[in-house]
């Protein structure tokens, strides 16, 4: 495209600025408007992507047709589908009157999807389905119906970190992404930023009638170091501000350095790493934690409860009464469960013992019963808390009754 062809380009849509960045984006939309093929414009809030879907749709043959730009960030999740698709009567609860939805109304026109990464998963396959069919369902209906629809979307998110999270379906993003356009930050194209600032002060001294602010050159270089994390948006309020509250009107480093956020968060641009390099290893190290954090709090709570169990054990043990030791006999103990067998002897288990069944416990315990009673089966089973009869099943059970 020559100069004179972009130039032309830029005073009808009032772009301003001059970076290689930033002609070579108007370039291509150019070439690919008299196409059908969809484009996927990405870059950062506030970097003027809106204006790229108006110059395709306006310079292609469906200029005559109805053009639409929808930001999917700002419809619910739950009427979304009815907003793009339409819906019948009666398909929801205030649903009183069938509704085309923007793909039935812009049919043979250019829909601009702009925030396309927030569109929720069950809405990125229906959008996927029209991309490659031209068939779409509205809700609470059971006829398809078509449309002829050329699709231009932006986004600000990294739609590769997205589809590796799961948030964003590849197959939609290659659907999408016939056409790549990148959409430069404000802090890469140089004297751009102070011939936006320029435009800005003259909209603001024409609105209100006052007098133009200007920049000293130190303010310029001050300016073009600033990193706009808002990118264009920013600059445009800044600039405002400064119109309108700054008495001096030739605004120097000091003057403006009461407008530009100097604090560390707001000139320190978020890192975002390109690619799909998200992984899960830190959420499988935290659920590893949690998990031995939690299996060692039950063991603690198993060996409060034994030694909680041998307390009331002594503490509610009678006394036998001479006159009446047949009232005064301890009641009968019942059999304790496998986890309250566990609780009355609690052993540490060691990284070879992680492996034993519950058979091979319960012969542990009977085995250190016996040793620290010498052998002594009665004694053995009043320390467990069980008959001798249970005692002698139980060693029988694990072939040690000889």
């Amino acid at each position: 495209m020559n100069s004179a062809e972009l130039q032309r380009i830029k005073q009808r849509y009032n772009i301003v600025g001059n970076c290689d960045a930033l002609n070579q984006v108007l370039d291509v939309a150019l070439q690919v408007a008299p196409t059908d093929l969809s484009v996927l414009i990405i870059g950062e809030s506030g970097v003027g992507k809106e204006i790229i879907p108006r110059v395709i749709h306006d310079n292609s043959p469906r200029r005559r047709e109805k053009y639409f730009a929808i930001n999917c960030g700002s419809i619910p999740e739950g009427t979304i589908d009815s907003e793009l698709f339409g819906h019948v009567k009666g398909s929801y609860t205030g649903a009183i009157n069938d509704s085309p939805g923007y793909f039935g109304v812009a049919d043979k026109g250019t829909l601009f999807l702009d925030e396309v990464g927030e569109l929720p998963l069950a809405t990125q396959a229906r959008l996927l389905r029209v991309l490659e069919t031209g068939e779409y369902i509205p809700v609470g209906a059971t006829e398809v119906k078509k449309t002829d629809v050329r699709i231009v979307a932006a986004t600000n998110v990294n739609v590769r970190q997205a589809i590796s999270e799961g948030r964003f379906r590849e197959d939609l993003y290659y659907r999408l992404n016939r056409i790549p356009l990148m959409m430069p930050p404000l802090r890469e194209r140089g004297e751009d930023i102070v011939l936006l600032f320029r435009l800005f002060a003259m909209q603001m001294a024409e609105k209100y009638r006052m007098e133009r602010v200007t920049l000293t050159e130190e303010a310029r270089q001050m300016l073009m170091r600033y990193k706009w994390p808002g990118n264009v948006r920013q600059l445009k309020n800044i600039t405002e501000q400064i119109s309108i509250l700054s008495k001096e009107r030739t605004i120097t480093p000091e003057v403006l350095a009461k407008f530009i956020p100097q604090d560390r968060e707001s000139t320190q641009l978020a890192v975002i790493k390109n690619g799909g390099d998200h992984s899960f290893e830190n959420e499988r190290e935290i659920l590893y934690k949690i998990l031995f954090e939690l299996r060692g709090n039950v063991n603690d709570m198993r060996r409060e409860m034994s030694q909680l169990k041998k307390q009331l054990a002594d503490v509610q043990t009678p006394s036998i009464n001479p006159i009446n030791p047949i009232n005064q006999m301890a009641p009968i103990t019942p059999i304790p469960t496998l986890e309250e067998a566990d609780a009355e002897e609690y052993i540490e288990p060691t990284p070879e013992q992680e492996n034993l069944n519950l058979s091979d416990l319960g012969k542990q315990m009977l085995l250190k019963a016996l040793e620290r009673n010498n052998g002594n089966r009665s004694k053995a089973a009043q320390e467990l808390g069980i008959s001798d009869r249970t005692l002698y099943r139980r060693l029988k059970q694990y072939g040690m009754d000889k």
